[in-house]
């Protein structure tokens, strides 16, 4: 269960109330009218619980389950407990997501961490030529420059650097030590701990006696609904902005190049790299350590195994894996074959 000193929960919530929430339909006959006042896994769920199942992995849970409500697959409902209520869903994970952010809203959108309420501005550095909305949260220790925009309920945590003229929406969060400079952010984004934004793109013209910096005119352009992991880097364009589009979510470590274009909805997990001026389309999924070199384009809904290099353009949909990326198919086909052939021979 939650911990109610860090995490306070907004329910009950009667059933029909929350399938509306969370994409879901009641299971025909089921008393809309009950009531589910927390959320909790299969085999600890009881009276007054909300559950779900996805995974098979977890059948036998699901048919022993005590919850008072489960979300669950059409394909699941013959299975289900007797007495138990259902809430039919095409996406159970997501859907539980959903009811457990109903519950726990402030899991998912941080408040000030010092305890600190709307409004209230303490012995942070504030440019008086700043916009500050004020029911926005400016923590100890901050440093917001001349010119810079906060939005409505965003919290700039302790330690957290926001730079001139930055522009920040509503309702966001800045982790502490964050860097914000050249930046505009939109709504609901999330800026963990160490992130940086907006410092000058890796760009020289090579050649003697030295090598020549190129100066770095663009922006970071972080659209609503972002979610940026700690000590990740995503630094400005040279002359085109860098963007990161709505809904995507880049993990920790994670280093996005000067004018690269990342798209709507794609995830970047732990450690990756993505050169600048590469092109990413929406909903790419990129596992851990990927890379991508400059000046391609990787198509919308495709698929970049854990520690693959693209560097070539990919096709919307495909699925990639190795060094460099091929089809995935073709990548474990040769895997067996280079595992063959270090077998010993049998004589």
């Amino acid at each position: 269960m939650a911990d109610p000193r860090f995490f306070k929960n907004e329910g009950p919530f009667t059933l029909t109330d929350l399938a509306q929430r969370i994409d879901a339909e009641l299971k025909e006959g089921v008393d809309g009218s009950i009531l589910v006042d927390d959320v909790r896994p299969l085999d600890e769920a009881g009276e007054g619980h909300l559950s779900f199942i996805d995974n098979p992995k977890y059948m036998d849970a699901f048919s022993a389950s005590s919850a008072t409500a489960i979300i669950t697959a059409p394909k699941n409902i013959d299975k289900a407990p007797s007495g138990v209520a259902l809430l039919v869903s095409h996406q159970p994970y997501r859907s539980y997501a959903m009811a457990a952010q109903a519950f726990y809203p402030s899991s998912v959108k941080p408040r000030s961490l010092f305890g600190a309420t709307p409004g209230e501005t303490f012995t942070s550095t504030v440019h008086p030529n700043a916009q500050i909305d004020p029911t926005a949260i400016i923590e100890p220790g901050a440093i917001v420059g001349a010119g810079a925009e906060v939005g409505a309920g965003t919290v700039i945590s302790g330690t957290a650097f926001i730079g001139e003229n930055c522009a920040i929406g509503s309702e966001c969060y800045i982790g502490p030590g964050a860097s914000i400079i050249f930046s505009l952010i939109g709504d609901r984004v999330l800026i963990h701990p160490g992130v940086r934004l907006g410092q000058d793109g890796f760009g020289f013209a090579m050649g003697l006696p030295s090598h020549e910096k190129i100066p770095q005119l663009g922006r970071v352009i972080v659209q609503d609904d972002v979610e940026i992991g700690a000590n990740s880097a995503v630094d400005r364009g040279a002359s085109p902005d860098t963007v990161i589009g709505a809904g995507t979510k880049i993990d920790n470590l994670v280093q996005i190049g000067h004018n690269a274009h990342i798209g709507a909805g794609c995830i970047l997990v732990a450690q990756g790299g993505i050169s600048g001026s590469t092109h990413i389309e929406d909903y790419v999924a990129m596992g851990a350590r990927a890379t991508a070199i400059g000046h391609i384009t990787i198509g919308s809904g495709a698929q970049i195994a854990a520690r693959s290099s693209v560097v070539k353009d990919v096709e919307p949909g495909a699925r990639m894996g190795g060094t460099p990326a091929k089809p995935v198919v073709q990548w474990k086909r040769e895997l067996v074959a280079i595992a063959k052939l270090g077998r010993p021979k049998k004589r």
